[in-house]
């Protein structure tokens, strides 16, 4: 699958790629040669210089997305901190110090004991033992079938990778498509609700999908903390709402020949000693996280104590460390160094002041904000996207020029860039099936454009009123 994978991904060409480090390299030293203009002060002048670049970087890909991330960081710390090589009147930059912590930011520890955990599941196969166990109760109607592997697959990428997720139930569901007609709808339909729920499912915590995590340390640095649990109580009920959609979706567009399927996963839970401490310190972080009301230890700090004890216990070994998706944790570092230097520079009130904002209504302002993050995720990373639109959007919110609720407007652009799976290209989960052969570009986008919408409405629309109802904004 892997090798398929590589040469049927799609990817950015070439030419566009170089064209984009040409206009990278061309901004930030055109920008830097000619300096503030108007009202633009020097300091947001640099950070501009560095804003753009990264953002046709990050749209064109020209360099891995990390590599973006980690020059964002270098740049700010040679241009408008403490330590600039060239200092600015009249401005105090921030520490260096402070911008090279952000890859080592408390958000980022919370996701590295997700991935660490998500690794010992896959290699232990916890992942497909308890998809065994939990998808007998759903019996062998197709209907059923297909809800239980979505079901299953939406609660396991809430506390692991979306990829990891999707590559262990694409494991449990590829050798039941191989005993279906090649004429049955429901051959499709299996292999697309693993992507659909897996990327839906991200949404559950903060450990979901990197635009959570993007989000939580953009509002953690204008002071509003969310923790494990808030972010739960806001996205679950979306969550569960937009997966029946999609199931409603699915079952109907490909059902299936027969009216009964036989799924069974082989396989039994591994009893070693490593396992089991695998299976107790995985059962108590989890509880530690969604009792994080009760006994006030941040998510971060019960995040990291997997890392401690699996690493100190040998259950995950040094040769595991090369399975860490260090590209990610760095790609978020680099956004939340991004929203610093805006927001330190006073660039964020430069760019909230190029449009009247207060013209355009709270809601108005909300949908322009979700549509954007959700047709740029749809095209480039939705990581990228977020460490792109999340510090503009967080800004905006807090200035006194709109009236819109920062963590509003946190929560809908991060829900916003994970609802995006039209194409292959969308999502990691999407492109893995596509890879598989079953599913074919129009079915990514049917689904997925009609889960997006669905799932934007109900975060503009419908939630909100609600979260307010309940005390959650």
């Amino acid at each position: 699958m892997a090798d398929s994978l590589r040469a049927r991904r799609a990817r950015r060409p070439f030419p566009l790629r170089q064209a984009g480090l040409a206009s990278a390299v061309l901004w930030f030293v055109g920008v830097l040669v000619v300096g503030p203009a108007g009202d633009l002060t020097v300091p947001a002048s640099r950070m501009l210089a560095i804003f753009g670049a990264a953002v046709v970087l990050w749209i064109t890909e020209a360099i891995p997305l990390s590599a973006t991330s980690i020059m964002v960081i270098l740049a700010e710390i040679l241009l408008v901190s403490d330590q600039a090589l060239v200092s600015i009147d009249d401005f105090e930059g921030r520490p260096y110090a402070e911008y090279f912590a952000t890859l080592a930011h408390p958000v980022l520890m919370l996701f590295l004991g997700g991935f660490v955990l998500a690794e010992c599941a896959a290699k232990y196969r916890l992942d497909r033992n308890l998809a065994g166990v939990l998808l007998r109760p759903f019996g062998t109607s197709p209907t059923a079938i297909v809800a239980g592997l979505m079901v299953i697959t939406a609660v396991l990428s809430m506390f692991m990778s979306n990829t990891a997720t999707t590559a262990a139930m694409m494991a449990v569901v590829l050798p039941v498509t191989a005993g279906l007609s090649p004429t049955d709808r429901l051959r499709t339909g299996l292999i697309l609700c693993i992507p659909v729920a897996a990327n839906i499912g991200g949404l559950g915590t903060p450990v979901g999908s990197p635009p959570n995590a993007i989000a939580l340390g953009r509002l953690a640095d204008e002071g509003i903390r969310v923790d494990f649990v808030q972010w739960m109580a806001l996205a679950v009920p979306i969550v569960v709402v937009v997966l029946a959609t999609a199931w409603l979706l699915i079952v109907r567009l490909y059902p299936a020949e027969a009216s009964s399927l036989d799924v069974r996963i082989g396989g039994a839970f591994d009893r070693s000693t490593q396992a089991i401490i695998l299976y107790v310190t995985f059962a108590v972080t989890i509880v530690g996280w969604v009792t994080e009301p009760l006994h006030g230890i941040p998510s971060a700090i019960i995040g990291f104590l997997p890392v401690v004890i699996l690493f100190a216990t040998k259950v995950f070994g040094v040769d595991d460390l090369r399975t860490i998706n260090w590209h990610v944790l760095w790609l978020v570092g680099g956004g939340i160094a991004l929203g610093l230097g805006v927001s330190d520079t006073g660039l964020d009130d430069w760019l909230v002041g190029l449009v009247d904002w207060g013209s355009l209504s709270t809601i108005v302002l909300a949908t322009t904000l979700a549509a954007v993050a959700l047709v740029m995720s749809t095209i480039i990373s939705n990581s990228a996207t977020a460490n792109l639109v999340v510090p503009i959007g967080v800004s905006l919110a807090t200035s006194a020029a709109v009236d819109l609720d920062p963590l509003l407007a946190g929560v809908i652009i991060a829900m916003a860039c994970s609802l995006a799976m039209a194409l292959p290209i969308s999502t990691p989960p999407n492109a893995i099936a596509y890879a598989s052969g079953h599913v074919q570009t129009k079915d990514l986008t049917i689904v997925g454009a009609v889960v997006g919408v669905v799932g934007l409405v109900l975060v503009l629309y419908v939630a909100p009123p609600i979260w307010e109802a309940v005390g959650l904004l």
